[in-house]
């Protein structure tokens, strides 16, 4: 075993003390392990819905292959991460921008399409908040001194390319298991479900829920 220590990098981001531009670059670059344990860990717990499932399936799929690439390209990242202290680890491509491009391609095509909560109206939170952040990360990376603009330009275009191909092998060769998934023993136990054929799914569980309540069979009991 070796004497040497290393960091978990999850949440280690460094930035120059006094940089408050640094410090806020800090918190975006951030943002994926937000997403990761914040959005999908609760959309199982509150919504478990199929496409959200496959959506962080796919994000995980993609990690891997950044995972396997860097392995195998071995580039170093600059010359800053000595001063950071993450020249153990290889630079191209990067793995937060992959991250956020996959998400944000995903993400647009899921609105663009209708699906689930998500329908065309709300494109301008693609447009004003996931694309921004997307750019914001990968800009994070670079100014921060873990990335070069080259490796974080590579992990923009993978995760562009795997968002796509992802969107289309779930919505045109796994979306017809969907219904299998549902009546399945694991599909019973957690509830599991595919809305993405409702239109408008807010409309759609607020009429219900409103009409539940007139029927005594479904109020809660005292």
């Amino acid at each position: 075993m070796s004497n040497q220590l290393r960091a978990v990098t999850l949440t280690h981001v460094r930035y120059h003390k006094g940089d408050q531009f640094g410090h806020f670059l800090a918190w975006i670059s951030l943002v994926p392990v937000f997403i990761s344990l914040g959005g999908f860990v609760s959309h199982f717990l509150f919504r478990r819905e199929l496409q959200g499932m496959f959506f962080a399936l796919g994000l995980t799929i993609s990690q891997f292959i950044n995972e396997v690439i860097k392995t195998s390209v071995q580039q170093a990242r600059p010359e800053t991460c000595i001063l950071l202290e993450s020249c153990d680890s290889h630079g191209w491509p990067s793995s937060h921008s992959q991250y956020m491009f996959f998400f944000a391609t995903y993400f647009t095509l899921l609105t663009y399409k209708k699906m689930g909560v998500l329908f065309r109206k709300q494109m301008f939170l693609v447009a004003f908040v996931v694309w921004p952040l997307a750019v914001l990360t990968m800009y994070s990376r670079v100014y921060l001194g873990y990335h070069t603009v080259a490796q974080v330009f590579a992990g923009a275009g993978l995760g562009v390319f795997l968002g796509g191909v992802w969107f289309w092998v779930v919505n045109n060769l796994l979306r017809g298991l969907f219904p299998v998934i549902e009546e399945s023993f694991f599909g019973r136990l957690f509830y599991v479900k595919d809305t993405s054929h409702i239109p408008n799914l807010l409309k759609f569980e607020y009429d219900n829920a409103r009409a539940a309540r007139r029927h005594s069979s479904y109020k809660r009991a005292e």
